[in-house]
């Protein structure tokens, strides 16, 4: 299927998505997300892609925000049914059972931010800068950034970039945990890569039950995911991954997981 907005490629078991607005600094709109929920859920059954690495055309920006000009038109029924709409992928991403990485390379504000924080796991150009700046327009993050951002830094630090609209780089980024590393600009795609790479290795059964894991378990109280986590633990334990897993280990051995 053609896109619109995205560019797609699969290499090597992973599906890149650029987003491909250059001339908006790659920013959000409707069609947008809608042609990223597509391609996921085109991919998901697919044995060929082990995990997604989500990026922005150019070197000047990951996503600058959504489109302003597109908001512009909403009313108060309109703006929460974006909201909701653009909500719905964002949290497909999140549930995503294959790993998927944002390559955050260059402005990340906004709906960019919220789109990142959607992704499993951050790496950044050092040159990215993130920020919620929607205060600056009268308005407050609509697609998560209330929500993600205290689960991902802490209420008070969230309490304080929502609130100033301030933008700040990706070293601080990396201080506060909103990503997990920071490259220099030129490796930032091979940076993620080595990450999936890694992830790769591991025996996918048990790679997409630790994202349900963990995702699920930050929305309960921490019996409840404890309980969630006992679950999926022993589901592991009726997989022929983890039979050749353990085996591979004791026979010292790489293992050659098969997803089953």
């Amino acid at each position: 299927m053609a896109f619109k907005f995205i560019l797609t490629e699969i290499n090597k078991g992973t599906l890149y998505i650029r987003i491909n607005r250059p001339e908006a600094l790659n920013a959000l709109n409707k069609q947008v997300m809608r042609e990223i929920k597509d391609v996921l859920q085109q991919n998901i059954e697919n044995f060929d892609v082990s995990g997604v690495v989500i990026t922005g055309v150019g070197d000047k920006s990951f996503v600058a925000g959504a489109d302003i000009k597109e908001l512009a038109t909403k009313n108060a029924v309109s703006a929460k049914e974006f909201s909701v709409a653009t909500l719905a992928t964002l949290n497909y991403i999140e549930q995503y059972p294959k790993p998927v990485i944002a390559a955050i390379n260059g402005y990340c504000l906004g709906g960019g931010c919220e789109l990142a924080m959607a992704c499993h796991i951050r790496l950044a150009s050092d040159k990215a800068r993130f920020g919620q700046p929607e205060v600056s327009l009268g308005i407050i993050p609509g697609n998560g950034g209330t929500q993600r951002l205290p689960r991902l830094v802490g209420k008070g630090v969230a309490m304080e970039l929502v609130l100033t609209g301030n933008m700040i780089d990706a070293a601080e980024a990396f201080r506060i945990g909103l990503v997990n590393k920071v490259t220099e600009a030129e490796k930032l795609i091979e940076a993620c890569d080595a990450m999936l790479a890694a992830i790769y290795s591991k025996g996918p059964v048990a790679v997409k039950l630790a994202i349900e894991a963990i995702n699920h378990g930050m929305e309960t109280t921490l019996n409840e995911g404890l309980q969630l986590e006992a679950n999926l633990f022993g589901m592991c334990f009726s997989t022929e991954d983890k039979t050749e897993g353990i085996n591979a280990f004791i026979e010292k051995r790489k293992p050659e997981f098969k997803g089953k």
